[in-house]
């Protein structure tokens, strides 16, 4: 099966720790074909508590199959306004 690793940052590591969810350097088993939207749900996020996700270092769309030994952060909205450029994040849409 799938293995994983997640980081969440900023207040998605608050709300996380709330539900007693590991978020840094979190490793957990995927079935295949999970997407990352579907990781977001698992650990009881909504959609809109993320607004972008990294994927192995590179931004991904929320609909990207994620794979065996992924590793995948999360960020929520609020990241200031030059490093959203610097990222490749801002205005994207689909992300």
């Amino acid at each position: 099966m799938p293995v994983v690793t997640f980081n969440a940052f900023s207040f998605l590591q608050k709300k996380l720790h709330e539900k007693n969810i590991d978020c840094s350097n979190a490793s957990t088993f995927i079935d295949p074909g999970t997407t990352a939207l579907d990781l977001i749900h698992r650990v009881h996020l909504s959609r809109n508590d993320v607004e972008a996700v990294f994927i192995n270092g590179k931004i991904a769309p929320f609909d990207t199959v994620l794979n065996d030994k992924d590793r995948i952060a999360l960020i929520p909205p609020g990241t200031p306004g030059p490093y959203r450029v610097l990222l490749g994040f801002k205005n994207k849409k689909n992300v």
